[in-house]
């Protein structure tokens, strides 16, 4: 047989996604659940065998472990620059994906974060920034609401773990509680690090305050919690987002029984595509699946379908495509404003009762 006779199909093309999240420390089990939920995305679009300009593809994840670090987050950032990822799902942490978003934007490449959720990450006026979660104004606003109205506090201590995130939310926070007529009594900030808050918790009990608000995550969190017990404060414990989960419960154990969160998204989902992931999940990890997967999920199938639209893995293409997208996905319908925020956020208020977070109430959206 003359060479070239034979009619072999080419191997497709592979089209490289970035995933970057806090895979080791204490937020670790967080950024691990985000690379599990974007793989099986990633398996999910692969079975459907895309086809994109023409030319089949394959999908594949390129994971990174950003250490919670805005360096490392860089540096990550620089990597998948270099590797011509056609999109990047990344960070969890807003102190790095706020300078990360700087280099993707450079690039030109689409970047959609499930984590992030300082307002000054899509303040930036880059096209490329996009999030799967609400930001940490509505977040704040509605704490606040929640802690004067349902709570009916008079006197709020502030703490804050001096991140972007923390800082910022607590700042959100008190802003809003003033607008509200309510009162903070102090606020005190704390490095990340730290497991001591011996000192600032001795100098708020003087005050004797109905709650007592933390800005940051769930192992400082949780911390926090057992102090306070320790120490027989018994204001009620109120945190931003990022502490509904394990973690917490682990380490505060009964000291974080009535601690509330309003964290991103629903409480639970429906649908086929939901029990699909669902019934995967379980499946393959045999676990509980953590609050940010579905956003992760999102993010990838988002993507995916950008790119389809599009009928093309250039950057450009996609990104202008992201800003028509409307996409019904597991965490909700996905539609971003022109900053690339959803047009409809939605978040859930949680309380530990028990030893277990249950869902009290979700706020926004539409069904």
């Amino acid at each position: 047989m003359a060479a070239g006779a034979c009619n072999v199909q080419a191997d497709p093309r592979t089209v490289l996604i970035g995933l970057a999240a806090p895979m080791s420390g204490l937020s670790g089990n967080i950024g691990v659940s985000l690379e599990r939920a974007s793989e099986l995305a990633i398996k999910d679009i692969n079975e459907t065998k895309p086809v994109i300009g023409g030319e089949p593809v394959v999908f594949k994840l390129l994971p990174l472990d950003d250490r919670a670090d805005p360096r490392t987050g860089e540096w990550i950032a620089d990597y998948f620059v270099k590797s011509k990822v056609a999109a990047v799902i990344a960070h969890w942490n807003s102190g790095v994906g706020i300078p990360a978003s700087k280099i993707y934007a450079a690039a030109g490449i689409p970047h959609l974060s499930p984590g992030v959720t300082a307002p000054a990450f899509t303040l930036q006026g880059f096209e490329t920034t996009f999030r799967l979660v609400p930001h940490d104004g509505d977040g704040a606003r509605l704490t606040a609401e929640y802690v004067l109205n349902e709570q009916k506090a008079k006197t709020i201590v502030v703490i804050d773990d001096r991140t972007v995130f923390g800082a910022t939310y607590a700042a959100e926070f008190e802003k809003s509680v003033a607008a509200l007529n309510g009162k903070v009594a102090a606020h005190y900030s704390i490095s990340s690090k730290s497991s001591d808050f011996n000192q600032i918790l001795r100098q708020a009990s003087a005050l004797n305050p109905d709650v007592l608000f933390f800005g940051g995550v769930d192992a400082q969190a949780a911390q926090l919690a057992r102090d306070m017990r320790r120490l027989g404060l018994t204001a009620s414990l109120v945190t931003s987002d990022g502490v509904v989960g394990q973690t917490f419960l682990d380490i505060a154990g009964p000291a974080g029984e009535n601690t509330v969160a309003i964290e991103p998204g629903r409480p639970s989902y429906k649908g086929p595509q939901w029990a699909r992931f669902q019934s995967a999940w379980k499946a393959q990890y045999k676990e509980e699946i953590y609050l940010y997967a579905p956003f992760a999920y999102d993010a990838v199938r988002v993507v995916a379908a950008a790119m389809n639209s599009a009928n093309s893995t250039d950057t450009a293409k996609v990104t202008a495509e992201l800003h028509k997208i409307r996409y019904q996905g597991i965490s909700g319908n996905i539609v971003f404003d022109k900053k690339g925020d959803l047009t409809e956020p939605v978040f859930t208020i949680y309380a530990v009762k028990n030893g277990r977070w249950r869902a009290v109430r979700t706020i926004g959206g539409k069904e």
